[in-house]
């Protein structure tokens, strides 16, 4: 088991760079909290893909615990370390073939892009018995971009038939080793860029409206248990949690509600393309 002493470090000046970005996101994470009726402080999530692992203990030893990843093998890479306490967050576009590696991941604590039964079907599959519920989000399409995952947001007007609420029924009857936490959403890049200019962030208030809704149909079916009676079998008090929000607009994203922001360039830099070095 690795403890903090061993780990491997960047030079001292990189080690320096981190530690001040992350304490500048975190001050404003929990500043752009504090101006809102959220209960709870909204979860940094450091995004570290393609940046070396020696990145992630920097922070880590400046007591960051939640980190995400977008790629399955460089989760598996850098989860080896095995540190009993972080929290790992893949965030990446997961397919059902890769499932089974992802499920036996060293602290795995969610899964913030699941968009199918069949992949929550293999995940429930594939992971060890021994061990809690993984919290899974469900990835929504706010922006209706064709180059974004996810499914299709809920809707007053829209009568049919939501994949994103026979998703969300399949984790809780079919999958007892998943825990549906949230949703998540990758808004686009035009409301990212002007969100510190509108009032309103359209792809953050049509999750939020997305949750409320799922909320009540869930709610109606699956009614929140009493606490200490019995396992809750989604959300947290009957509340689903919003992962919404990155480096160029987080503080907008937890003042419109977010539970957790996945930041990534703001604390480790620009990264290069996969596959390119310097």
């Amino acid at each position: 088991m690795s403890t903090s002493a061993t780990l491997p470090q960047p030079p001292p000046d990189r080690v320096a760079e981190l530690q001040e970005s992350l304490a500048e996101i975190l001050a404003r994470v929990q500043a752009a909290s504090s101006s809102t009726t959220n209960e709870r402080h909204a979860t940094l999530v450091a995004v570290s893909k393609i940046k070396p692992a020696s990145d992630v203990y920097a922070c880590y030893n400046h007591g960051q615990r939640d980190f995400g990843e977008n790629y399955v093998q460089e989760l598996e890479e850098k989860a080896e370390q095995e540190l009993t306490d972080i929290r790992w967050h893949f965030i990446g576009t997961l397919q059902s073939n890769k499932a089974k590696n992802l499920a036996v991941t060293p602290n795995l604590y969610s899964i913030q892009t699941l968009t199918s039964p069949k992949t929550a079907t293999a995940l429930n599959k594939h992971l060890p018995p021994s061990r809690p519920p993984l919290n899974v989000f469900l990835q929504v399409n706010t922006s209706g971009e064709d180059n974004k995952s996810g499914l299709p947001p809920l809707s007053s007007s829209s009568s049919s038939p939501s994949d994103l609420v026979d998703l969300a029924k399949h984790i809780i009857t079919t999958c007892p080793r998943l825990h549906l936490q949230g949703l998540m959403t990758i808004g686009s890049l035009t409301e990212s860029l002007h969100s510190s200019e509108k009032e309103v962030n359209e792809d953050f208030e049509r999750l939020r409206v997305t949750r409320d809704m799922l909320q009540g149909v869930l709610a109606a079916e699956f009614p929140v248990v009493e606490e200490g009676k019995e396992k809750e079998k989604w959300g947290e008090g009957g509340r689903l949690f919003l992962s919404m929000g990155m480096s160029s607009d987080f503080e907008a994203a937890v003042k419109a509600g977010s539970d957790v922001v996945r930041v990534g360039t703001s604390i480790f830099g620009a990264r290069p393309k996969k596959g390119v070095t310097a």
